[in-house]
């Protein structure tokens, strides 16, 4: 390898190591609060990250089927969940009563701008990551029946209960 690819590829790494990272974006939570989405990078905790729309079903699916398992996860782990709302305006008043019809305790935040979704550079949804130490250690597009567990092995896996 010659010394002009080396110095390429250390720079794509640095890049791909810097887009792991969250970007410093703050976005509303469902009462209103500003939520600093970087703040998740400092957490010691496994942090899932859960791109998700009203009109989504693939989306609902995934969160419910996660909220079956959520305070187990929780209790194992110390995981946190952020559900990141993209509804535009015409949809965000959907958001809050959907997430109270069907009780998930995750932090819930709205991208209505989808100004993280564009950060992040997220294509379709739902797409979740999983961050460890300010790390995505996982990322999957669209859902399929019994994603949640390997979410939650890789969850494991980050932070060396697999």
């Amino acid at each position: 390898m010659s010394k002009f690819q080396f110095c390429v590829a250390f720079m794509l790494m640095s890049l791909v190591n810097y887009a792991q990272k969250l970007p410093n974006v703050t976005l509303k939570d469902l009462d209103g609060r500003a939520v600093n989405i970087s703040k998740f990078n400092n957490s010691d905790k496994p942090v899932v990250i859960s791109f998700w729309a009203t009109w989504c079903g693939p989306c609902l699916k995934e969160l419910t089927a996660i909220n079956e398992v959520y305070s187990t996860w929780q209790k194992e782990t110390g995981v946190e969940l952020v559900a990141v709302s993209i509804d535009d305006s015409r949809t965000k008043a959907r958001v809050k009563p959907q997430v109270k019809g069907k009780s998930w305790k995750y932090t819930v935040v709205l991208d209505e701008n989808q100004e993280l979704k564009r950060a992040l550079n997220v294509g379709n949804v739902p797409y979740t990551m999983v961050l460890y130490k300010g790390k995505v250690v996982y990322s999957h597009s669209s859902y399929t029946p019994g994603i949640e567990n390997e979410i939650y092995t890789q969850i494991k896996k980050a932070i060396g209960k697999s």
